[in-house]
């Protein structure tokens, strides 16, 4: 491929990398559009580029996390045993639909995603002096403990995002950040760093398939995946210092866009 073509892909993957290390989403709401509406990939090989790339953005990003002691390890290595699980029926699944019912999934999770993020929903987790876990939030200096709740019902849930994660290529936080959040009681950066490293191993669960398909672009996936990897590290770092609120609202404009210029291609406008 032509170099120009390369380096698009590669600042794609930056882009991507910043954005899914900030809110933990894997990049996907970023990368899949991009590639179906610049490039000209379908969706499902769109989707499986995303995922080769979400790992590369997972690594990135858990490095700091990790060092931080941000994440939760143990409850993020719980979640995924019914996450991969989840994103191995999804990718299997993508293998039987049509492009044109990936898109339409795609669209109602940037629609929800978008939804999401507008609406700034979230729960406030208050201090618990008996919690088994501690949060330290660098940007405020306040530790905060806390304990799982509803831990069946999030494991459950988990399975979801990892249907959603292979058949739309989002790497699936859009479900796991929410229910660690609401359903399970962990404070929200928590929740956005435990979803950061979790959705690597979700990732290449179904990359994996598509892989085993002969769906995957290797050299779009190779270039977009060192462009999401040099992205996460910078949007990990920044995100100790950001206030990421105000953000996502002008984000999920963007997506609402997006979505509108996804449903326009599918009806063969653009």
């Amino acid at each position: 491929m032509e170099p120009t073509f390369l380096l698009i892909m590669l600042l794609i993957g930056i882009a991507a990398g910043i954005l899914g290390a900030l809110f933990g989403i894997g990049g996907g709401l970023f990368i899949v559009p991009a590639l179906t509406l610049i490039v000209g990939l379908t969706t499902k090989e769109a989707a499986a580029v995303s995922l080769v790339s979400i790992v590369a953005t997972s690594i990135g990003g858990t490095v700091f996390y990790l060092d931080n002691r941000v994440a939760n390890i143990r409850l993020g290595l719980l979640l995924e045993i019914s996450t991969v699980i989840g994103a191995i029926i999804g990718a299997l699944i993508s293998s039987y639909l049509e492009d044109w019912i990936v898109t339409v999934i795609f669209i109602i999770v940037l629609v929800i995603s978008a939804t999401r993020m507008i609406l700034g929903l979230k729960t406030e987790v208050q201090d618990d002096e008996n919690g088994k876990f501690m949060f330290h939030d660098v940007k405020t200096g306040k530790d905060t403990r806390y304990d799982l709740k509803n831990v069946p019902v999030g494991f459950t849930a988990c399975s979801a995002a990892g249907v959603i994660s292979s058949l739309t290529g989002v790497g699936g936080g859009l479900v796991k950040i929410p229910v660690m959040n609401t359903i399970m009681g962990v404070p929200m950066k928590v929740a956005t760093a435990t979803s950061s490293y979790m959705i690597g191993i979700t990732a290449f669960s179904g990359a994996i398939i598509y892989f085993l398909n002969g769906q995957v672009i290797l050299d779009v996936a190779a270039f977009t995946a060192i462009g999401t990897f040099i992205g996460a590290m910078v949007g990990s770092r920044l995100s100790k210092k950001f206030d990421g609120s105000s953000m996502k609202k002008y984000f999920s404009i963007l997506v609402f866009i997006v979505a509108i210029m996804m449903i326009l291609r599918l009806e063969g406008i653009m």
